[in-house]
């Protein structure tokens, strides 16, 4: 269900330990063949069809488009919040929640750049409640929650990239109308990690300068399908978990 059409004393009826899941994501750019808008709208589109899944099981907070891509502003277009900026909005989402009474709380991000700050938020966040033990703080991000290439044996790359063939299927398949390019017309960008397994200090200039990393000619609409079902299905199945757990262990059900 979703949290912006109840009212207020509707929310107050409800279980505190129904799940809540706050889908946070991204406006930058996306190279030169996709909107700036893809994070949001992708996972919205997952976010649509978990909730079509779950119903009354889960609680669904109002998507937050806006996250840490400060990597990309190079890149016209691109809005950022700071990485501080960015802990403190997670954190105070969080704390609302917490406030109304609710305990299990799951942030769905859609943004890469996202990835370290949301974690470093959830940990935060157990550290303010230590004394509790009913607390259930999960940060997840949605393409982690399956492994489609062991589905389906075209699929080219491995895993998630930026502008890449995983995000423009999904984008064929969700809105074919804003893909601006020939796709097959564009080149495969691998820059990798240099000095791996140290972590390097970058932008996204340094390692793409089209703007897309990975594969995106090898997308089609009929993927994009393939890939919004398997990642929400994995999203289902992470709540079905939250949903089973017992309130007081480390483990899951």
């Amino acid at each position: 269900m979703l949290l912006q059409e109840l009212s207020w004393p509707e929310v107050g009826n409800l279980s505190r330990d129904l799940p809540v899941l706050v889908p946070v994501a991204a406006i930058e750019q996306h190279g030169h063949h996709l909107p700036i808008f893809v994070d949001s709208m992708l996972l919205g589109e997952i976010v649509r069809r978990v909730n079509e899944t779950m119903g009354q099981r889960t609680l669904v907070a109002p998507l937050m488009w806006l996250g840490n891509s400060h990597h990309h502003m190079d890149f016209q277009g691109t809005m950022s919040a700071s990485p501080r900026v960015y802990l403190d909005l997670l954190n105070d989402m969080a704390e609302n929640l917490l406030m109304h009474g609710f305990r299990r709380i799951v942030f769905l991000n859609g943004h890469g750049g996202n990835t370290i700050p949301g974690r470093q938020a959830t940990f935060e966040l157990r550290q303010r409640h230590r004394d509790r033990h009913d607390l259930l703080l999960l940060f997840a991000t949605y393409w982690d929650s399956a492994k489609p290439n062991e589905g389906r044996s075209d699929l080219v790359q491995t895993q998630m990239g930026h502008a890449c063939e995983f995000e423009t299927s999904m984008m064929m398949r969700l809105a074919p109308q804003l893909v601006k390019k020939d796709v097959t017309q564009l080149e495969e960008v691998r820059p990798g990690f240099a000095f791996e397994p140290a972590y390097r200090g970058w932008t996204t200039k340094d390692r793409t300068v089209p703007g897309h990393i990975g594969n995106p000619r090898h997308a089609t609409a009929d993927k994009g399908e393939y890939l919004f079902q398997t990642f929400s299905a994995g999203v289902v199945k992470m709540l079905e978990q939250v949903i089973a757990w017992d309130g007081k262990s480390w483990e899951m059900a």
